[in-house]
């Protein structure tokens, strides 16, 4: 509602308005993530699961999060440009930390076969 009242009178604070909510709602989001990685490291810790491939599929998580949080407010404040290069980082970051996955799943097949 403050944002729509904003627009009208002050439409240049449209977007800090949309930054602090999405910061809140990344709070208090984060506060619920903590309980689902504490079971993730409980889970982990109870089967047999290379922890290093647990932490980094975490990160990735965390990344793709982050970045699609970056890409809204680009989107938000008229920037797409920008925004479709946060995407583009966000996704080479992922792919570079996903190498010691998909090189222990190789490692894997070749020993399969």
């Amino acid at each position: 509602m403050i944002a729509t009242l904003l627009k009208e009178h002050k439409p240049e604070f449209k977007i800090y308005i949309s930054i602090a909510v999405g910061i809140i709602i990344f709070i208090i989001a984060a506060d619920k993530l903590k309980d689902f990685i504490y079971l993730i490291n409980n889970l982990t810790q109870k089967v047999s699961i290379n922890q290093e491939f647990i932490r980094i599929l975490l990160k990735i998580t965390g990344i793709s999060i982050l970045t699609e949080f970056a890409v809204s407010i680009c989107k938000d404040s008229g920037e797409s440009s920008i925004a479709s290069k946060i995407d583009l980082g966000g996704k080479i970051i992922i792919l570079s930390m996903s190498i010691p996955i998909i090189t222990s799943l190789l490692e894997v097949l070749l020993d399969l076969l």
